[in-house]
């Protein structure tokens, strides 16, 4: 609170007798009166009470807050619960006229009644969907107080902010000289979060990483005013900073200056804690709760999953413009920034699956995402369900079709074998084969003579009659050597690169033209050296991290995880038996905007690039300038690596917690900076055990705004290559060369091994070169 006074003005009596006369009437009947706004007492500051009382942490040991800029420990990063009342209400679906009938006056339902929620959105006018505004607004603003109490209770107690000295809530006014009027002065009224007098501290906790736009006006006329000069200042960030908190701590900092040692007065300890919302006990499987279909299919609990990463991927929209729409709308809900952070910011074109906890029947499967992210929220945070729906596709698609229909094709000698018929019914097979294509424009456009790779490439092949010369090439993906770690019953999908194999071969369909050159078997494999060493590498490298693979690479975890389940469940039945195997995927189909997707189509592609080429190239080569016209995803392989217990605690030593804590609330990856990890239950399991949280009564009107609280509240067999097949389940082709798993390095490889080997057999495609016309002279 801001008020505006006006100093009171002093006369200058010239007159002895006048003075004393004023003197004598003010001694009798008091000061004249000023003006009300002058003459206005102003309310009572509230004292605040002992923290530890306040909190109920009397006992608690006392102990000295950090004198420079802190950060928590890594090992000591955890999470904290809450009760969110709006959580009850988050699978809410209603029709239009469900809510028209609700009305705009919210107040003439209960609390437990949803159409109290419905009269409120109608009440409102920022959000036009209704599902925006609940996930969105209702339910952040309803956990905003319970979420704000839960952290500085759990700040209090860990930095010790107890004994009788340390005061929370306590009220009081900064001043300030208004800039505007130097007959003024500027009053804030602020409510501090912790205060110790005796010890000249005070402490502001921020549940997320930014200031409350509400407050800094205030703390900085703290900062400059000299009457709190042998004060010291920390905030205390449950979140990583925004670029707005660093900006005001700079700016605190050069305000206040130092103290008598030389340190800042004004201090940040990033303690790094993330909150954990539950529903209200009693309400946790209720009827208006909300489930996914993320990893889940129904035979748990309930009927879906449920957990922190799944409510930030459900408020991620579609597209950028949606993007930017959404976060405006929460930006003009929430101009102090009390919000904790959400959807915006993460990367989810980076989205993977990267754990999969033990899967006990009955008790749902815990899993985990990772995500890069960023941190203007603008620039990313759109996609997220569309990219965990593909996810949590694929891998129900490994796991109900046999592993004999693992295969797709690109061959021009063999149409009638793209890949299986109800393998091609699946995003999983669609991007298989998609990739294939893509991959073969990718290697073929990294020989562009214009390129110093290209030019380099060209001179380095062999040369038939003065012309460079090669033969067809067969190109496939296939996995490298895998890093993961089996621990308590679950996966770490650690690393899963794949790699690029090329081989010469030639075919029988005649693309035309004139034939470069017949190598003879000695010129084919030095121009394979060629091809693998200065070619395959630059393709591998853009497999392994371009956007265009995104989607294989998901897909392929989804691979490594779904195969994990296979060997867990034919040890004891899971949630997932029934569906093993079961060459059902109905209910995984081609999403939109793919849903009539075509193989044959693809097909087709491929193979007017095969007869046509894609790319033209002038050449140097003995003749003169030659223009050669140019125009390959195989899974059969996995070798894997368990990683040892001792390297796996060296170089992931936080891993299993941080998966755990994603179960439940999105969090920061503390093995991976700059990435985060969310997930959740697929029985919707996300509560803890302890139910001793109290519930508290929904806020009451929290309108297009948060609450007005002071702080912000921060084993499957190889499959057999039979010979012959029809259109609809053609034969999958020959096993590739060097087809062989790896070593896996370890005396007990996990079961993965021999299963994963027969996850896709693919045969690539391949080109051939040939010259369409040829230069007289260099252009």
């Amino acid at each position: 609170m801001t008020e505006f006074i006006r100093p009171p003005r002093r006369h200058v009596w010239t007159r002895g007798i006048l003075a004393l006369a004023c003197a004598a009437v003010m001694a009798m009947t008091g000061l004249p009166s000023l003006d009300s706004a002058e003459a206005a007492k102003p309310p009572a500051l509230k004292p605040g009470k002992r923290c530890d009382e306040l909190f109920g942490l009397k006992g608690t040991p006392t102990k000295s807050l950090p004198q420079r800029d802190g950060t928590r420990a890594k090992e000591l990063w955890d999470q904290y619960e809450y009760v969110n009342p709006g959580m009850e209400f988050d699978g809410l679906n209603p029709t239009q006229d469900e809510l028209d009938a609700a009305g705009k006056d919210y107040k003439q339902y209960p609390h437990s009644d949803p159409r109290r929620i419905y009269a409120r959105f109608n009440a409102q006018k920022r959000w036009t969907n209704f599902d925006d505004y609940l996930i969105s607004q209702y339910i952040p603003n309803q956990g905003n107080d319970p979420r704000g109490e839960a952290f500085e209770k759990k700040v209090v107690k860990e930095m010790g902010l107890t004994g009788p000295d340390w005061i929370c809530q306590k009220e009081v006014y900064f001043t300030e000289p208004d800039p505007n009027d130097p007959n003024k002065t500027v009053r804030h009224k602020r409510v501090l979060d912790a205060y110790n007098k005796k010890t000249r501290e005070i402490v502001e906790m921020k549940s997320n990483g930014k200031p409350d736009g509400s407050q800094t006006r205030a703390d900085k006329a703290w900062a400059r005013h000299r009457g709190w000069n042998s004060y010291k200042y920390t905030f205390v960030f449950g979140e990583q900073q925004k670029s707005e908190a660093r900006t005001f701590m700079k700016d605190m900092k050069d305000a206040a200056g130092k103290d008598a040692q030389g340190r800042d007065r004004v201090r940040a300890y990033n303690f790094h804690s993330d909150h954990k919302p539950q529903a209200p006990k009693g309400t946790e499987n209720g009827p208006y709760r909300r489930s996914d279909p993320f990893l889940s299919n129904g035979a748990g609990k309930n009927t879906g999953s449920r957990g922190g990463g799944n409510n930030v991927i459900n408020q991620s929209p579609p597209t950028p413009k949606d993007l930017k729409e959404r976060l405006d709308r929460l930006r003009a809900a929430d101009p102090q920034g009390r919000m904790q952070r959400g959807f915006g910011g993460v990367d989810f074109s980076t989205l993977d699956l990267r754990y999969i906890g033990k899967p006990v029947k009955g008790e749902g499967l815990n899993y985990a995402f990772s995500a890069k992210r960023v941190e203007d929220e603008y620039a990313a945070g759109w996609g997220g369900k569309e990219k965990a729906q593909l996810i949590s596709d694929a891998f129900f698609t490994w796991l109900a079709l046999t592993p004999d229909k693992f295969w797709v094709n690109l061959n021009p000698d063999e149409p009638e074998r793209v890949m299986d018929a109800e393998f091609g019914k699946t995003d999983a097979g669609r991007i298989l084969l998609e990739a294939d294509l893509q991959m073969k424009h990718d290697f073929f456009k990294t020989m562009d003579p214009k390129t110093d790779l290209g030019k380099r490439f060209w001179a380095s092949l062999p040369k038939v009659n003065g012309r460079p010369c090669f033969a067809g090439i067969r190109n496939w993906i296939e996995p490298q050597t895998a890093t993961v770690r089996e621990q308590d019953g679950g996966i770490h999908i650690l690393d899963a690169p794949l790699q690029l194999k090329s081989t010469p071969q030639d075919f029988t369909t005649d693309p035309g033209g004139e034939q470069i050159c017949n190598p003879s078997k000695a010129e084919r494999d030095e121009a394979q050296r060629v091809i693998d060493r200065m070619i395959v590498p630059e393709v591998e490298k853009t497999i392994n991290t371009a956007p265009q693979y995104a989607d294989l690479r998901r897909v392929y975890t989804a691979r490594v995880a779904a195969e994990f389940i296979r060997q867990q469940d034919a040890k004891a039945p899971t949630d997932y038996h029934s569906l093993i195997n079961s060459n059902n995927v109905a209910k995984w189909p081609l999403r939109a905007p793919n849903q009539n997707w075509d193989k044959n189509e693809l097909f087709q592609k491929y193979r007017q690039i095969f007869l046509n080429g894609e790319f033209e190239y002038d050449v140097e080569t003995a003749e003169g300038v030659l223009v050669y016209i140019v125009g390959g995803v195989d899974f059969s392989k996995q070798p894997k690596r368990n990683m040892d217990t001792v390297r796996f605690r060296a170089e992931h030593p936080y891993k299993p917690r941080t998966a755990q804590f994603a179960v439940g609330q999105m969090t920061d990856d503390a093995d991976q900076d700059g990435y985060v990890m969310l997930g959740g239950n697929t029985a919707g399991k996300t509560s803890s055990d302890d139910d001793a949280t109290p519930t508290p009564t929904p806020t009451d009107d929290p309108g297009d705004k948060p609450t007005d609280k002071p702080t912000d509240t921060p084993s499957t067999p190889v499959p057999s290559t039979s010979p012959g097949g029809n259109d609809d389940n053609p034969t999958p082709p020959a096993k590739d060369p060097d087809g062989d798993l790896a070593d896996t390095g370890s005396d007990t490889p996990i079961g993965l091994i021999t299963a994963i080997a027969a996850a896709v057999a693919a045969a690539g495609g391949a080109l051939m070169w040939w010259v369409r016309r040829r230069k007289a002279e260099q252009a």
